[in-house]
């Protein structure tokens, strides 16, 4: 990259502009409409700006939270821009969280607006927040849609006119790299979520060096499924886009053959997701009437990647390029991605070599560090580290060592190579009759049997081995595996004390929303049975 690369959100609008400005900036396909919406680099900017004037006009200060609940929306992006030259802080909120989940992230951020939409998939968000305490919320913004209690966006942006573009250029200036950006909360399974602050300098150096690594080059047309509440749809996503000009294309929702179509349609070539997103593809009956030869990269990750899935993207959609990478809240989304030359099996078990600039190490239950080939909790240090979680100093200190390292609560092994291998999480692993088993290793194994579509293995109760196995597997279509077939393979393939004393077929295992599998809600199905 020829440029500066820049430091602030005002930087990087006024470098891409520049570079980048008549390229597509985002294409957003309508569902009542052929035509997509389309907005160039210098269209995009132009609307940031006049959102940036809206915010000041309402009194968003330097450092105010401001928190966006919608689903992948051009609006989404224009109001994230507009807030940020403004100085305010973006708070993501979960499409599917309910009133009083969103009412603790409004009320721990301690936000003062709120964007939202009218209605999305039937659900009224204002409504869900009818009987929810929220003293620090000023006013509520519709990005899209009206309805009483809050400002439609064009209203809004109407506010801009009482601020002038000298005034907005002059706090878009005062901004530095260290100054905080965004507060992503994390999802909570081990209590409440905790509010990660991340700052505008780090963001960007650790997304250049993702799309460096991955390859965006300008031009590129990145299908954004992930949801822009999450890392991986926010700075994976869109971000990434306007750092290396590439055409931002939201999905609001996930279907199949609207991917398919818009695939065909609008030459996409780059298209992040969960494996579940491909193996839906991969199996989907239309595939074949529809032309996907554009996409040229996939990237994905969240949860086990089976060979046999890296192999069949590469062999059945013709996608050479297939990697996968690890990250969470706290390292800014990304740690570790692979490498485009690497082989099926090392996209497979592996999540890739840590990004430049980033330490890694596995350390013991003492903190020692441990030699290659050894599992332990993995650590990072690095800029990609969380500056801190908001307004919680006490869990800040517990996830960030005075020497810098955060410790991740994942289980991991480096390689020789130095590529990381996720193994599990701390709380995730179970112990078998003193034996630690990680279910990420077997669900690796048990996804080489055939007519294993899908697996997630959990630990249960065992009265004699205090815990064992549970393993809920998703049949392929036509497959007749049944429950002595699975152990009696398992019990060939693998580590007495890995196999699963249980075995439960199901049509589907349930997922968040980012295709992550929800262990708890198996945990609980097997505590039942």
């Amino acid at each position: 990259m020829d440029r500066p690369k820049p430091t602030t959100i005002t930087e990087l609008i006024e470098q891409a502009g520049a570079c980048f400005g008549e390229n597509h900036a985002l294409i957003e396909s309508r569902q009542d409409s052929d035509t997509p919406f389309v907005l160039s680099y210098h269209q995009l900017f132009s609307a940031s700006w006049q959102a940036c004037r809206a915010f000041m006009a309402a009194g968003v200060a330097k450092g105010d939270r401001v928190a966006i609940w919608a689903p992948n929306i051009n609006e989404w992006v224009i109001a994230t821009l507009g807030l940020q030259l403004a100085g305010g802080v973006l708070v993501p909120i979960n499409t599917r969280l309910k009133g009083a989940e969103a009412a603790y992230i409004l009320n721990a951020s301690k936000a003062k607006y709120l964007l939202t939409v009218a209605d999305f998939l039937n659900i009224d968000y204002l409504e869900l927040l009818a009987e929810q305490n929220l003293p620090d919320l000023n006013a509520i913004f519709f990005l899209r849609g009206n309805s009483k209690g809050g400002t439609s966006w064009a209203e809004f942006l109407k506010l801009s006119t009482n601020i002038t573009e000298a005034e907005a250029r002059q706090r878009a200036a005062s901004i530095i790299d260290e100054d905080p950006v965004d507060i992503l909360f994390t999802s909570g399974t081990t209590g409440k979520s905790k509010g990660v602050i991340s700052s505008h300098g780090q963001n960007l150096r650790v997304y250049m060096a993702w799309g460096e690594r991955i390859g965006i080059v300008p031009g590129d047309r990145y299908l954004v499924i992930n949801p822009f509440y999450h890392t991986f749809g926010y700075k994976a996503g869109w971000l990434t886009c306007l750092l290396f000009g590439a055409a931002i294309l939201p999905a609001i929702t996930f279907d199949v053959v609207a991917v398919m179509k818009t695939i065909e349609s609008l030459k996409v070539t780059v298209m992040p997701g969960p494996p579940t997103i491909f193996q839906s593809l991969l199996s989907n009956t239309r595939r074949e009437d529809y032309d996907l030869s554009s996409l040229r990269m996939i990237t994905t990750g969240a949860t086990t990647v089976p060979v046999t899935l890296v192999e069949r993207i590469r062999n059945e959609l013709g996608v050479p390029d297939v990697r996968t990478a690890y990250g969470l809240t706290e390292s800014c989304g990304v740690v570790s991605v692979s490498l485009k030359e690497d082989s099926s099996e090392k996209v497979a078990n592996t999540s890739g070599y840590p990004i430049p600039g980033i330490q890694v190490q596995c350390v013991d239950l003492q903190g020692n560090s441990l030699p290659a080939g050894q599992a332990g909790e993995i650590w990072v240090r690095g800029y990609n580290v969380m500056d801190s979680y908001f307004d919680n100093p006490v869990a800040t200190a517990q996830a960030v060592d005075k020497q810098g390292w955060l410790h991740t609560g994942d289980i991991g092994i480096l390689d020789e190579e130095g590529y990381l291998q996720i193994t599990d999480r701390l709380k995730d692993m179970f112990i078998v009759g003193g034996f630690n088993c990680y279910p990420a290793e077997v669900e690796q194994q048990l996804s080489a049997l055939a007519g294993v579509e899908q697996v997630a293995v959990v630990g249960t109760f065992d009265e004699r081995l205090g815990e064992v196995g549970h393993a809920f597997i998703v049949r392929q279509q036509g497959s007749a595996l049944d429950e002595d077939v699975v152990i009696s393979w398992c019990k060939q393939s693998m580590a007495n004390y890995k196999v699963p004393r249980y075995v439960s077929f199901m049509t589907d295992l349930p997922k968040n929303s980012l295709g992550k599998v929800m262990k708890n809600a198996l945990r609980d199905v097997s505590k039942s049975n």
